[in-house]
């Protein structure tokens, strides 16, 4: 307990010790924490002048843990997994008279699905408030999971086993067409995809389902373009750059003119929705399932 004294070791720099060593980088730390990138930057060169050791390399490719970081960022992940069972043992004794129900999901899940979840939730259980994080990837979504920065996460099935999930929806993968393009078809044939300069998603799992998908056609198929946004991907298309991949939430709502067709094999994505399993959650994790469960289109795809 002297030692513990004698620091002045504090939450906010291992939050960004593991936000800085999952991102990789400050400035996208920062965008996670909604704290300033200076911020971030004084947390850590605090935290390394507490501890007496360099934790991260910087560089031009951004910032790396070095191997004591590496170390001491699996202590810190500890840390947080006590604070946060802590929390959550004080939302239990409150149950669903307050207290917050953290959302980790990405864009096209929060445009489709989370705001009729929300507004059922809320009346429901008025006084728990709701905090979404927009992710990128599935992979932070379920880091989050594990490093307790979310309580409920929006991810791809299957997943694996530490989690307990939820099949939430099967989003169809669909090809965009330029405006201009002559193709008239809700149909389109490898033939006809393999004269088209292709626009996909960079990131992962889109770009690890497209491309081993593309490598069954039968033709040849030209990638132009890897991008991250959906929305850039959608005004490429639109500016006639190519045609697209894209799972239909993504792409929606789709401007006029653009042409959508069925890709010649059809190609699925499964959404789910996952808490960590054999984990302490509140009353207000499990009534946010429930209105998730008993939402619209959803209802029939979440168990009872």
């Amino acid at each position: 307990m002297d030692e513990i004294k004698k620091n002045q070791i504090k939450l906010s720099q291992l939050l960004a010790l593991v936000a800085v060593a999952e991102c990789k980088n400050f400035s996208e730390a920062a965008l996670r924490l909604e704290i300033s990138q200076s911020a971030v930057s004084h947390a850590i060169a605090s935290l390394e002048e507490e501890l007496g050791v360099v934790l991260f390399y910087r560089g031009r490719h951004g910032a790396h843990l070095t191997p004591v970081g590496e170390r001491v960022k699996v202590h810190a992940t500890q840390v947080l997994r006590l604070v946060n069972a802590m929390k959550k043992e004080a939302d239990l004794e409150k149950g669903l008279q307050g207290g917050v129900v953290r959302v980790a999901c990405f864009r096209s899940v929060a445009t489709h699905i989370l705001p009729t979840a929300i507004a059922k939730f809320h009346t429901i259980c008025p006084d728990i408030n709701i905090k979404i994080t927009e992710n990128d990837s599935f992979l932070s979504i379920e880091e989050s999971l594990r490093t307790g920065f979310a309580d409920i996460g929006f991810t791809y099935l299957p997943s694996s086993n530490e989690f307990e999930t939820w099949e939430i929806l099967r989003d169809d993968y669909i090809v965009l067409l330029p405006p201009k393009c002559p193709l008239e078809t809700t149909q389109i044939s490898w033939q006809q995809l393999a004269g088209f300069p292709l626009i996909i998603s960079s990131l992962n799992p889109c770009y690890d389902y497209i491309i081993p998908y593309l490598n069954q056609a039968e033709y040849p198929m030209k990638i132009a373009y890897e991008i991250r946004e959906d929305s850039t991907i959608v005004s490429m298309v639109e500016q006639g750059l190519g045609a697209a991949i894209m799972p239909r939430l993504a792409a929606e709502p789709l401007p006029i003119g653009i042409k959508e067709c069925n890709l010649p094999v059809p190609l699925q994505r499964i959404i789910g929705v996952a808490i960590l399993a054999n984990a302490l959650h509140s009353p207000g994790v499990y009534a946010f399932l429930d209105a998730l469960k008993n939402t619209g289109r959803f209802a029939d795809k979440m168990p009872v």
